[in-house]
């Protein structure tokens, strides 16, 4: 997850190819709300980042993101913030829930990418919104 919600379920944080998508953004997209239940890290990796290494599912489509830290609801969403404040659920800003994962792994390094494609990300209208670069260094 990123700041503006985008959601990478492409590759790793270190730019390697992880998986197909699995129709992630598909769902997202035909959803009337959709929810994306993360934990905020994954052993020394934070989940919510600044940017996301590979945008899958586009953070328009995302309504909130759900951490053991509280939940974030994307801006564009404030009746849904209401409601669950209304209902005593913690909401928080995605920043914070950034913040917070930075603190427990540190900030995380970017991968060094070449020049060569290896990857297009193709959303569901056959638009490219993403591409997947060759990890330098890596299968040399």
């Amino acid at each position: 997850m990123d700041e503006d919600f985008n959601v990478n379920v492409n590759t790793h944080s270190d730019g390697l190819l992880l998986h197909g998508v699995g129709g992630h953004m598909d769902v997202a997209a035909g959803s009337k709300l959709t929810f994306i239940p993360v934990p905020l890290t994954r052993k020394k990796y934070p989940v919510v980042r600044e940017r996301v290494t590979t945008v899958t599912t586009p953070g328009e489509t995302v309504d909130v993101v759900v951490t053991e830290y509280g939940q974030a609801v994307n801006p564009e969403r404030d009746e849904i913030a209401e409601d669950l404040k209304g209902a005593g659920l913690p909401v928080v800003d995605i920043r914070d829930l950034r913040k917070k994962a930075y603190a427990i792994t540190g900030k995380p390094v970017d991968p060094d990418f070449e020049d060569t494609i290896i990857g297009l990300i193709e959303y569901r209208d056959g638009s490219i919104i993403d591409t997947v670069r060759k990890v330098k260094g890596y299968g040399d």
